[in-house]
């Protein structure tokens, strides 16, 4: 959080009584109006007959006032002749407040020596209130130097004296400081929030508006701590708007919303904001927090995993920090460089030393979160040198952490008694210590109402489900190693919580995103140029991303634990593999019959070569039809892709229907395109619990939907051979099949067919788009669905793709419509022919209008379809699957 308050003196008239008046009321303007108060205060050194004292004031005016609008150096220069009119009026009231005004300024300056030097000094000369707007000045300078304990004493002292003396201001501004100090490091007070309560009602009554803005930025940071997201960006917002109307820039407070993304964490977007901080902080001169974006900018290289550039960055940070004396921002720096040397797998006896050294420097600064995670990485480097009586020491460090504070540092918390007891050999006990820390997870990520934000959040389980199933894969026993896989996969498509059906903010801004995404598409078309409409659409894009961010969560509670009895009790004849990749090893679990199996299947990397290769040469024979080389080297990229995954399990195969759970990368596999899924239905779900969920699934009962977007003039004959198929569908073709139409009949459809452009954007899957009569459907809009169709079929290019995050979070259309509640979505992972779909769609659908479920339908009309031959339409039936219940 940011510190913005700085002094005040009260009014005292001389003999010269309209020049002084004029220098304390520019004085008092400069926050309310900091132009105002620079010009009111140049009438008084325009004056001939002014006096050093007049000058002092009106040069401390507009010092103060440059530093509202981020001039440090026209502060500083202000503030020096500010100082040297004091000396020369031979008043120690008026040269002690001159010093304290330069002090903070020179604080912000990153010259925080010289910053404490002259506001001790000023103490000397001051008593009463002005003595504790001192205190308070010094408390400030604490802060930037990381002495957060000293910053509390010195806030505390001011409050005291505010009181007794009567001054608000003054109390408002220290309470306001001390609400922003880390939670351990505050000495007294009733909390955080109660100093805000009190400072914002104080600076209301008193009608400064530019300082309530402040304190309401606070309090919007002080909702981040305790994880509120969707609060605190909705109060950062009202906040903005507040400075905007002010015509007062806030650069430095792009680091809060840095760090409440970098909490989630929204890992690009986090990036983002840490790169516009620093542009903005060096254009603007501010010297400190310039310092604090580079670090910004390395910890977010750390999200990105690039070590290197974490590496580089901090190090610029640390060395800025030094410079000012800053040593707890220093160690903060340094620990950072440190991660990076670990996440380059560096274990050595200096990098366990300093990582400890700078854990306990962190803690003692009161940043609990990064010193969390230092003990318990530090404690894995002790292992890794083998001296376990270290790591145990470490490791307890860090448990303590489990007792309070947000929810990353309560499970790193939990992380390290799990660790713990691994030493010891208690796996059972770890295993519970593991499912605690992940019920911290689910408990954090309920109050989260954004898609994005939910996926974002499953990072901070990543260690607690890696621990999991290393005792799981340990003890080979297929039950646990099931259930330690479901624990961590895919919970976002699970917890789905409602969103409220309309939002007019958000409803506008996409309305004028669909307008200008298709203007832009026309210009380019067309042969235009672009670049101002696709600058928009960026922006209008950016806007959304922040209203949803905003959205409200609610408990919609945990997936439920996943037994191999459960599963058994939906697959009937169905077999069930889950593949289950773990430090670079693929696994499957595999259920037949209500036993399940636990089977090794190689090098995950090797796997993974395999399926670029096959989508690579799947591509090619749709794209090239018949051509040398092209048939044979897809049918060899898929045998050896079907040995990798399907030989050690094979004999548990059998002819049965399958259901596959891949995870990850491999979503993205062509598995009818494979010669053991060719030959037999195939299901793909998520996760083994939403598929359950799925089976379970009443379907609706609602009318079928016929769907054929523009600029696809196949999607017209083939939605009408659909309508002779369906008799009384709902059919939207051409101006009919506007997003508003579409949308309402998707909710509570049986059925929904839909023949239209798709694109699926890797950048933000939530904006896949599908092409309609008033321009693009976004995925985002079918979140708020009142009801979910029950089953999808998308002939468009690729609109079965997802995004896989950590924890095989999926992001997109399908992940969409699934955790709204379909039942099945029959789509395209990969871009298709239109002209060689309609025969496979027509086959498809009077297969599910005579009865038969969604994956043996697809299955058959994919074998009539390869039948004829033709390479591209044996490409064309591989590149469709079957996800959700099938």
């Amino acid at each position: 959080m940011r510190h913005r308050q700085s002094d005040r003196i009260n009014v005292d008239l001389s003999a010269s009584a309209t020049l002084t008046e004029l220098a304390e009321q520019a004085l008092a303007l400069r926050q309310r109006d900091p132009r105002a108060a620079i010009a009111l205060a140049e009438r008084v050194l325009a004056a001939r007959d002014r006096d050093p004292g007049q000058c002092s004031v009106a040069e401390r005016a507009i010092g103060l006032a440059r530093k509202e609008l981020n001039d440090l150096a026209g502060a500083q220069r202000h503030l020096r002749r500010a100082v040297a009119a004091g000396q020369r009026s031979g008043s120690g009231r008026t040269l002690a407040m001159a010093q304290m005004s330069l002090g903070y300024v020179l604080a912000a300056a990153g010259r925080t020596t010289a910053a404490h030097t002259a506001v001790t000094a000023s103490l000397t000369r001051l008593t009463g209130s002005e003595a504790g707007q001192a205190l308070m000045q010094r408390g400030v300078v604490q802060y930037f130097r990381g002495r957060y304990v000293e910053a509390a004493e010195d806030y505390s002292a001011a409050i005291d004296v505010a009181v007794r003396e009567g001054d608000a201001l003054l109390e408002a501004r220290a309470r306001n400081n001390r609400a922003i100090l880390p939670a351990g490091v505050r000495d007294r007070g009733d909390g955080a929030a109660a100093d805000l309560d009190r400072a914002a009602s104080i600076f209301a009554g008193l009608g400064l508006d530019l300082a309530a803005a402040d304190c309401r930025w606070n309090a919007g940071h002080l909702a981040a701590q305790h994880g509120d997201v969707p609060g605190a960006l909705a109060v950062f917002a009202d906040a903005e708007r507040e400075y905007r109307r002010l015509s007062v820039p806030r650069p430095a407070l792009i680091l809060d919303r840095f760090e409440l993304l970098a909490a989630v964490p929204l890992v690009r977007e986090a990036a983002d904001t840490a790169a516009l901080a620093v542009r903005e902080l060096r254009e603007h001169g501010l010297v400190s927090d310039l310092a604090e974006a580079l670090l910004a900018g390395a910890r977010a290289a750390l999200l990105l995993g690039d070590p290197d550039g974490a590496a580089a960055s901090a190090a610029a940070a640390r060395a800025r920090f030094q410079r000012q004396g800053r040593r707890a921002w220093s160690a903060f720096a340094r620990t950072v460089e440190l991660r990076a040397q670990y996440m380059r797998g560096i274990r050595t006896a200096a990098l366990l030393t300093s990582l400890t050294r700078n854990a306990g420097r962190l803690e003692a600064a009161g940043w609990l979160l990064p010193a969390a995670t230092a003990w318990v990485e530090a404690a894995q480097v002790a292992l890794a040198l083998d001296d376990p009586a270290r790591a145990r020491r470490l490791l307890a460090r860090a448990a303590a952490y489990r007792r309070g504070g947000v929810a990353g540092q309560r499970v790193r918390g939990w992380l390290a008694v799990a660790l713990l007891h691994r030493l010891d050999g208690a796996d059972r006990a770890a295993a519970s210590a593991l499912r605690r820390g992940l019920a911290v997870l689910d408990e954090h990520r309920a109050v989260l109402g954004a898609t994005q934000v939910r996926a974002g959040s499953s990072v901070h389980g990543h260690d607690l489900a890696a621990e999991g199933l290393d005792i799981a894969l340990a003890g080979r026993r297929p039950g646990p190693v099931l259930a330690w896989a479901e624990r961590w996969r895919a919970t976002t498509l699970w917890s789905r919580t409602p969103l409220p059906p309309q939002d007019p903010r958000r409803n506008a801004v996409l309305a004028e995103l669909r307008e200008t995404a298709r203007a832009a598409e026309d210009a380019l078309l067309a042969g235009r140029r672009a670049e101002g409409l696709l600058r928009r659409q960026s922006a209008l894009e950016a806007r959304v991303r922040e209203l949803d961010l905003r959205t409200a969560g609610g408990d919609a509670g945990a997936a439920p634990a996943v037994t191999v009895r459960a599963v058994a009790d939906e697959l009937g004849r169905a077999v069930l593999v889950e593949l289950v990749s773990h430090r670079g090893a693929l696994a499957a679990v595999v259920v037949r019959d209500g036993r399940a199996t636990l089977h090794d299947l190689g090098p995950l990397p090797a796997v993974l070569a395999q399926v670029r290769r096959s989508r690579f040469a799947l591509r090619r024979l749709i794209t090239l039809g018949e051509s040398a080389g092209a048939r044979s080297g897809l049918a060899d990229a898929v045998a050896r892709l079907d040995r990798q995954l399907f030989d050690p399990v094979r004999d548990r195969l059998g002819d049965r229907p399958l259901v596959v759970v891949p995870g990850g990368a491999l979503h993205t596999v062509p598995w009818s395109a494979l010669p053991t899924g060719a030959d037999r239905p195939v299901t793909v779900a998520p996760s083994a619990a939403v598929w359950c969920r799925a089976v379970r699934q009443p379907a609706p009962s609602g009318p079928a939907v016929l769907i054929a977007g523009p600029r696809l003039p196949e999607a017209a004959t083939e939605v009408a051979a659909l309508a002779a198929v369906w008799p009384g569908a709902t059919v939207l073709t051409g101006p009919r099949a506007t997003v508003a139409a579409v949308t309402a009949a998707f909710s509570g459809a049986g059925l929904v067919h839909v023949a239209a452009h798709g694109a699926f954007r890797a950048d933000n899957p939530l904006f896949s788009t599908l092409a309609l009569a008033d321009g693009p459907l976004f995925a985002y809009e079918l979140e708020r669905l009142p009801r979910s169709p029950g089953c999808v079929v998308a002939s468009a290019c690729e609109t079965g793709l997802a995004d896989a995050r950590l924890g095989d979070e999926l992001m997109g259309f399908a992940a969409v419509l699934l955790a709204q509640g379909t039942r099945t979505l029959i789509a395209a992972m990969l871009p298709v022919p239109a002209d060689r779909t309609a025969a496979l769609m027509v086959h498809l659908h009077r297969l599910l209008r005579a009865g038969e479920a969604p994956a043996p339908a697809l299955g058959a009309a994919q074998a009539a379809l390869r039948a004829g031959g033709d390479p591209r339409d044996v490409a064309t039936a591989a590149a469709f699957a079957c996800l959700g219940a099938g």
